[in-house]
Parts: C-alpha cells; structure tokens; sequence
C-alpha cells in the first residue's frame, strides 16, 4: 500500500515538474540576470532554472536514501550481532550448569563409594575403576588376552 502512495506521489511530482518547465520556458520568461553558481555561468529561462533545481534535488534524494540504507543495514547488523550474542551466553550458561550438575552428580557417586563399606582404599580414584590399573591381567583372564581399552568416566572410548 505504502509503495503504491508513493509511485503516485512521484507521478505528480514529475507532472508538476515538466509542467513548470514547459510554462516557464521561452523569451518571455529570461532570467534578469546572470549568475554563477561553482563558477558555472547560468543563463536561460526560469524553466531551465527550475529543471536544474529538480536535478540538484533528485542528487540529494539519492544520496540521503543512500546514507540510510547504510545506517538501516548497520542498525540491522548490530542488532543481529547482539541477538546472537545473547543466544550465545544463554547456551553457555546451560551448558554451564549441566557441567556443574555432572560434576555434583559425580562427586556424590565418588562419596557414596567411598563410604560403602569393603570398597577398598577410601577416596582413591582406582577404587571406582574396574579391574587392574598396572597393566597386568586381573586374576581369571589369560596371560595372552588383550588388555580392555581405556574409557573415560562417561563411557565413550578415546
């Protein structure tokens, strides 16, 4: 709806533009005086004077809308920028607190099995791994088999 207002707007302003150009122009409508402008000699009519008016305007037209088109894509960069940059600490924080979750989730478990009990050396980290830790086969497993693979405390292998 906006665009269409607005290509009606330019319509008559183009309109009233010829309009003026075409009444003012002739010997009856000289102007009375020479002058300059940037050491450029203006003569003519009033109508030539006004279709110059409608240039200069049409330049400044272009350079404003040019200045806020790169003011709109800055704003919109920014504000980008900023919604991912919240997107981002919200995602650091649950992650965050999902470590340190695990991290009481596993200190818990460590305190539960060092007070059961029979579990061998308290508070020792070898106690909560299974089987030998020097390399050597545990009793009950040949003396050709091979070693089980490393696993890390959330059972995914290196």
């Amino acid at each position: 709806m906006i665009i269409i207002v607005g290509l009606v707007i330019l319509i008559a302003a183009v309109i009233a533009a010829v309009a003026g150009v075409l009444a003012n122009s002739g010997s009856g409508h000289a102007l009375p005086h020479d002058f300059a402008v940037l050491g450029y000699h203006v003569t003519g009519s009033t109508g030539t004077l006004f279709l110059y008016g409608i240039v200069v305007g049409a330049a400044a037209l272009l350079g404003l809308s040019l200045l806020l088109a790169g003011a709109r894509r800055t704003s919109r960069r920014g504000r980008d920028a900023r919604r991912g940059l919240r997107q981002s600490r919200r995602e650091t924080a649950a992650v965050s607190q999902d470590r340190d979750d695990l991290i009481g989730q596993r200190d818990t478990a460590r305190a539960s099995t060092a007070s059961t009990p029979g579990s061998g050396t308290a508070g020792s980290d070898a106690s909560a791994q299974p089987g030998p830790t020097d390399g050597q086969p545990g009793p009950g497993v040949p003396a050709g088999a091979p070693a089980p693979a490393e696993s890390s405390a959330n059972g995914s292998r290196p």
